[in-house]
């Protein structure tokens, strides 16, 4: 078991990520749509986390108590009880910031309707709404003694408990799902008189005004009570490997099983009477273990993450258009700007339609003859996609990696396997062992006899709809060496029994662990040689214990360390004698921060790396994950120019200390930087500077002078 002082539990470090998501919606200085979206992005992280994380534990408790080992048991124990009582802290603060958002909103004239102060039009209206819109899609569920209701309920939806009370007889009880997806969770009233203000009724309460509706003349009752409630599920899933069927098959099945997983968590409205919260708790048959978390009257808080601006612009923040990178402007075609240098893309502030144009370009170029690709999570309506159908009838060879274990993506990835295969895309699923999480792309084109290799390293998903809300970076090369070392980590998943060796590319299993250690050893001969010696990491989440025994060795060996760090920290910054020379901060904006990228000092020569590789123990040595050297050093600059400005992020960067408190960065008499609009502005004048260059290229020269 790891030491509790040198590691801090992973699970109580999620949850102070989460935390700086639900400081976002308390400040005051975001716009107000901004700050009600952020607590949907809190609640969304929530539900993942009990459906991931929690349960691991749960079941951690239940194996190591099984096994007779009492010590680890008690371990996981006391780590579900705080994780217990963090969530139900925050939670008091979820419902705090959420009246008050509620009351800012008001001020701007967007009201979120009280179904208790309902004027005569709003009542009369919302009858006639529910009547013909509403009513055709809730269908009660009775509650008998032969109904498994935690069989029946779909994980994460929003349901309403009701309470049917007829004279002395016994109370009986109905569910009724919230069909959030056919009306959406919110309604807008319209005008009585003034059209200044605008009025908002959430799907729940319309149900709630129109219960009598729904059970009239079909169960008897003098009152009907309802409370909201949401049961979260067990994510984890199994695959019966004796079994001799398509991997496919045993995934969808697999995807069957999560369906059938047991509730780890249960939220409902506060306001539910006893009586109701112990038949709720009797038929969703919660353990001890399991979460019983009291919250406010709404449920699903996630839908909030669409909560539309019906009030002014100024109510959300202004956009920041996605800009257009002049390195390929110039040039005719996406192949003929790759060849000339390599190209560095900064998602979101860069346009991914340059990544779609390279497959589009790719599918009808009759040079073209071979695309690969690793798909782990694509949009729904993915141009990608269409573009390799588009190429295999063009009469090119594309083979396509697909994840089909990518967490909550597995429906998604298993269809776009079958349509693929349908239309004659070669389709590899890869070894069942090894999750495949690199984002590599590489295009084939004979160019005057030869075959001429064109290859995309990423630390994001080839996805349209990600590619605008998440930071990334995404790297054009034409580097042949780099390219063809791309190829072999396609033929490492297709033949994962041929060694391969890599020279330039960070592979895991294989050679990423290694690797990384090497170069922080490195620093580490460096400092106590009297050399340059210094390591910056930007990572998602760092949790792999040896990595971090590595990074204390090199903290102690008087190498500085600075780590932008987005989710989970198990390192302990800031300790003397552990970890004095190691400081971490944490940012929280507009744009979820989501690149992996690693720049080793190297007695003043950097070595800058973007990796699609967190250091958690699953991505070194559970999956295949690729980690790519920056070679060109405008492009290390520029990344080295971008961390530093993250460093100077005065408004939304958080200090990570040894014990997880999310202070802000001080900012002293420093002014105020907010890192990612920074960042963009810089870009802008980058791109504004490409294309003044690029301009004076191609003036005509006078002899004369």
């Amino acid at each position: 078991m790891s030491h509790p002082e040198k590691f801090y539990p992973k699970e109580l470090s999620w949850l102070a990520f989460n935390q700086r998501v639900l400081q976002e919606a308390a400040d005051r200085n975001n716009p107000i749509i901004e700050r009600i979206r952020f607590l949907g992005i809190y609640s969304n992280n929530l539900d993942e986390f009990f459906r991931v994380r929690v349960a691991d534990v749960k079941r951690q408790i239940m194996i190591h108590m099984n096994a007779g080992d009492d010590e680890r048991a008690d371990y996981s124990k006391e780590l579900l009880e705080q994780i217990q009582q963090k969530v139900q802290d925050l939670s008091v603060e979820f419902e705090a910031i959420y009246q008050d958002v509620v009351a800012k909103l008001a001020r701007y004239n967007v009201v979120m309707v009280n179904p208790l102060n309902l004027s005569d039009y709003q009542r009369n209206w919302l009858q006639g709404f529910f009547k013909n819109k509403v009513l055709r899609h809730v269908a009660p569920l009775l509650l008998h003694s032969k109904i498994e209701l935690e069989k029946r309920l779909h994980d994460t939806t929003s349901y309403l408990l009701i309470a049917i009370h007829k004279d002395d007889q016994e109370t009986r009880y109905a569910v009724i799902e919230v069909p959030v997806q056919a009306l959406g969770r919110f309604i807008e009233i319209p005008p009585e008189k003034s059209r200044k203000k605008r009025h908002i009724m959430l799907l729940d309460d319309i149900i709630k005004q129109c219960l009598p509706s729904i059970f009239r003349g079909f169960v008897e009752f003098d009152s009907l009570e309802a409370y909201s409630f949401k049961m979260t599920r067990d994510s984890e899933y199994s695959i019966n490997d004796e079994i001799d069927e398509s991997y496919v098959e045993k995934m969808t099945e697999s995807m069957k099983q999560r369906l059938r997983a047991e509730p780890v968590r249960v939220n409902y409205d506060g306001a539910m009477p006893k009586d109701m919260l112990k038949v709720l708790k009797k038929r969703l048959k919660m353990s001890s273990y399991d979460s019983m978390i009291v919250s406010g009257p709404y449920r699903n808080f996630r839908d909030f993450i669409g909560f539309p601006n019906v009030g002014r612009d100024y109510l959300e923040n202004h956009p920041l258009p996605a800009l257009t990178a002049n390195a390929f402007e110039r040039c005719d075609t996406i192949f003929e700007a790759i060849r000339r240098q390599d190209i560095l893309l900064y998602y979101p502030f860069h346009r991914f339609l340059h990544f779609s144009e390279f497959l589009r370009q790719a599918a009808f170029d009759p040079a073209v003859k071979h695309i690969r690709i690793n798909i782990y999570r694509v949009a729904k309506s993915s141009r990608i996609m269409s573009s390799l159908i588009d190429a295999v009838d063009n009469g090119k060879l594309v083979t396509v990696v697909v994840e089909l274990r990518a967490r909550f993506d597995e429906e998604a990835n298993i269809d776009w396997s079958k349509k693929l295969t349908d239309a004659g895309v070669r389709v590899i699923l890869g070894p069942q062992s090894l999750k495949i999480h690199s984002k590599l792309c590489v295009v084939s084109r004979e160019e005057q006899g030869e075959i001429r290799h064109y290859a995309h390293f990423g630390t994001g998903n080839f996805n349209e709809k990600t590619a605008k809300i998440y930071t990334d970076f995404s790297l054009f090369t034409c580097n042949q060496a780099l390219a063809q070392e791309g190829i072999n980590v396609f033929d490492m998943i297709q033949n994962p029994y041929k060694r391969q060796w890599f020279d330039l590319l960070h592979v895991s299993p294989l050679n990423n662990r290694i690797r990384l250690v090497g170069l922080i050893r490195n620093e580490v001969v460096n400092a106590k040689a009297g050399r340059k010696a210094a390591i910056t990491l930007k990572l998602n989440n760092l949790e792999d214990a040896t990595m971090i025994e590595e990074l204390y060795a090199a903290s102690q060996a008087g190498v500085k360390i600075r780590m932008i760090i987005r989710g989970i920290c198990c390192l302990r910054p800031g300790i003397k004698g552990l970890s004095e020379n190691i400081s971490v901060i944490s940012i929280v904006d507009r744009y979820l921060e989501h690149p992996r990228v690693l720049v080793f000092e190297n007695g003043g020569d950097p070595k800058v790396y973007i990796s699609s590789a967190d250091w958690m123990t699953r991505n070194l040595d559970g999956r295949i994950e690729v980690g790519c050297p920056i070679l060109e050093p405008v492009l290390q600059k520029r990344i080295i120019d971008i961390l530093e400005l993250q460093f100077k992020d005065t408004m939304k960067a958080r200090v990570i200390d040894a014990e997880q408190s999310n202070r802000y960065v001080p900012r002293g008499n420093r002014r105020k930087i907010q890192s990612q609009v920074a960042i963009y502005n810089y870009l802008t004048e980058l791109e504004r500077h490409i294309a003044t260059e690029q301009a004076a290229e191609q003036e005509p020269h006078d002899p004369a002078g």
